[in-house]
């Protein structure tokens, strides 16, 4: 499938600066892509490399035709003029740099450019980053750098400094909402016509989504197949219930994290998610009585509204500070590598 722009959901500063560029003729040796993962970098990155080698006739400076010879091998990922290079293993490796150095000796094989992607450039090592401090200062002339980086990465400014950035930025949380709800139900139609969603529990669960994802679409969909959002509400209708003294207390809390403690690499994901329910329980407290009904207010888990408005109730803000700070160890004890199982237990004990 050919990627084009109008696959970028909003992002309109950064189309018009290329769209500028691209139509005035006056395109920049070498572009970084920089902001939040999952808002549409790689996709501009490719969209971009697509349209610069369009052989057809373009509808505008920033489509590619989607016909021509060159549009069909973008959209088969076999465009010999194209290089995308990704970080193997946590970061762009120095082995990868000098394989690119040595392609880029070669003119290109049929478009008048070749465009080169850099992806997460932010994960770049030292050692990688200033072998590739060259090509970015004197490029071929007929070759094009796009690079992509998190805005809160780190990235070498000696890199920064000898490219053009185009920012990108998180979406509008409705937005976002509005785009999950699209892809889950095909209710295209229907939403635009809508003008009050708090009934429908899929678009509250896509607004959710898209809160806990801070404007990223890429993690809002990671979120989303990941399916962690009934789990979410199944442990927090045991523990915010549960009495620490009850007799059965040490047996629900071990049967929670030891289900919790199979998610693996998804479980930093769940610790967000409850996370951002304490943060909620301690949003309540400061609400009068109408506002969590109001659809524009901060509360994040909306569909938790019921079970949140009455623990909120029955606890003090020290203790959910104290929850909140649980919750924070165990995601440092996860980086740490520390048995899932174990962390799970003390936390669930903890939020009691």
């Amino acid at each position: 499938m050919l990627t084009t722009f109008s696959q970028i959901i909003e992002q309109q500063q950064a189309k018009e600066i290329l769209r500028r560029a691209v139509g005035g003729g006056k395109l920049a040796h070498a572009y970084l892509f920089r902001g939040p993962a999952g808002v549409g970098k790689k996709t501009a990155a490719r969209a971009l490399a697509a349209a610069l080698n369009c052989q057809g006739d373009r509808p505008e400076p920033l489509e590619a035709c989607g016909r021509c010879p060159s549009c069909r091998k973008f959209a088969s990922a076999n465009h010999p003029d194209f290089l995308e290079i990704m970080p193997e293993g946590a970061g762009i490796k120095i082995q990868q740099v000098r394989e690119l150095k040595k392609a880029l000796q070669f003119p290109p094989l049929e478009a008048g450019r070749r465009v080169v992607v850099l992806g997460e450039v932010h994960t770049m090592r030292r050692e990688a980053a200033n072998s590739l401090l060259k090509t970015l200062e004197e490029p071929p002339a007929d070759t094009i750098l796009l690079l992509t980086g998190d805005e809160a990465g780190g990235i070498l400014p000696t890199i920064l400094s000898r490219c053009q950035i185009i920012p990108f930025y998180p979406l509008p949380v409705e937005t976002l909402a509005r785009t999950l709800y699209q892809e889950a139900t095909d209710h295209r139609q229907e939403l635009e016509m809508a003008t009050d969603w708090s009934s429908d529990p899929v678009f509250q669960n896509c607004l959710t989504l898209a809160t806990v994802a801070e404007g990223s679409l890429g993690r809002a969909r990671q979120l989303q197949e990941q399916e962690l959002l009934p789990l979410r509400r199944q442990v927090l209708e045991s523990l915010l219930n549960l009495q620490p003294e009850a007799p059965a207390a040490p047996a629900v809390v071990l049967y929670w994290a030891e289900r919790c403690a199979q998610l693996k690499e998804e479980l930093p994901d769940f610790l967000d998610l409850l996370t951002s329910c304490y943060h909620d329980l301690a949003l309540l407290q400061t609400l009068s009585p109408q506002d969590p009904a109001n659809r524009h207010n901060p509360i994040i888990n909306r569909d938790l509204l019921p079970l949140l408005s009455a623990a909120a109730a029955h606890r003090g803000p020290a203790t959910l500070e104290s929850c909140r700070q649980h919750l924070r160890r165990a995601q440092g004890r996860l980086r740490r590598n520390c048995n899932r199982t174990l962390v799970c237990e003390v936390l669930f004990f903890d939020l009691l």
